[in-house]
Parts: C-alpha cells; sequence; structure tokens
C-alpha cells in the first residue's frame, strides 16, 4: 500500500494497523480535527503511517454492522498538513477506505458494504473519486466498485511491509 508524495511523485510505503493506546496522544484535534480519544470505546480506530518513519498521516474509526454486512467509516481524517490544495501527500484517505473495503469483504465476501456519513462539501468528491453511491444520509460502496478500490489502492505483493491485511 503506498502513497504519493506530491512534491517529487515519489511512492512512500504504509502500514494500516489498529491505533494503539499511545498513538491517541498523538491523535489530537490540533493534527487530526477530532479528538480521537473520545471514539476509542464506540469505534475500532485504525492508523496509516510511514513505513519509514512511523509518523502517523491518516486515521479511520471503524464500526462494523453484521446484520447489514456493511462497516461503516464513522470518521476518517488525515493529518493537517495532508488536506487541501496543499498537501504533502496523496492516497491516504483512498488507502483507508480500501482497508475498510479489505475488511468488509473478507468478512462478507460478496455482500460486502462499505458506508460513511459524509460532510456535505465531500459528498461529490467521494462519489467522483471513490465510485461511491448517494443513499440518503450516507454514502456507499459496494460489488465491483468495492473490488476496484481494493485492487487500485492495496497491492498484494506488498504484505512483507508491515501492512495488516485482513
Amino acid at each position: 500500500m503506498e502513497i504519493v508524495e506530491l512534491a517529487t511523485g515519489r511512492r512512500k510505503p504504509v502500514s494500516i494497523s489498529r491505533a494503539e493506546d499511545k498513538d491517541f496522544r498523538i491523535l489530537t484535534e490540533k493534527r487530526f480535527t477530532f479528538d480521537w480519544i473520545s471514539l476509542k470505546e464506540t469505534t475500532t480506530v485504525y492508523k496509516l503511517q510511514l513505513c519509514d518513519t512511523g509518523d502517523i498521516l491518516g486515521v479511520m474509526g471503524l464500526i462494523d454492522f453484521p446484520g447489514e454486512q456493511r462497516i461503516e467509516i464513522s470518521l476518517l481524517a488525515s493529518s493537517r498538513e495532508n488536506r487541501g490544495k496543499n498537501k504533502k501527500y496523496d492516497r491516504i484517505a483512498g488507502c483507508l477506505i480500501a482497508f475498510a473495503c479489505k475488511l468488509a469483504a473478507k468478512k462478507y465476501e460478496g455482500n460486502a458494504c462499505v458506508s460513511l456519513v459524509p460532510k456535505t462539501a465531500l459528498v461529490k468528491h467521494y462519489m467522483s473519486k471513490y465510485s461511491m453511491r448517494y443513499a440518503g444520509w450516507q454514502l456507499y460502496v459496494e460489488g465491483q466498485d468495492l473490488d476496484n478500490l481494493i485492487k487500485e489502492y492495496i497491492n498484494e505483493k506488498e504484505k512483507s511491509n508491515g501492512t495488516v491485511y485482513p
């Protein structure tokens, strides 16, 4: 799994794993627009970090809904320096979304679905960039579009870089 350094075009390997207790000191509102410790009891929080430095660049909270064969991304954030037009790295959100898709596909196979409730300003972005569909107050991805996200953002050959795969 890789992100792209926009200044150089270089691809950099990243890993995704569950956030540990010590990580919540870093996952502050100042850097990640939300105090992630408040989600710790209700969601499974994952972090995306650079393999070479361990710097956490993205974070995501997931809630599993087994009765609906769906995993919901309750919250997703890139670090402050990786948002907007002047961001340092690209593909952070895509890698996190694809990871959620991979978890759902492993658990629910062909019935897998990943959903999220986006900020209004991001609805069109999620629909065009990640092939999500509108479903009332949520967006979702399933079927071939879910598989395509996994293929685009997760390279199975890179399992040795420490990335946690379901």
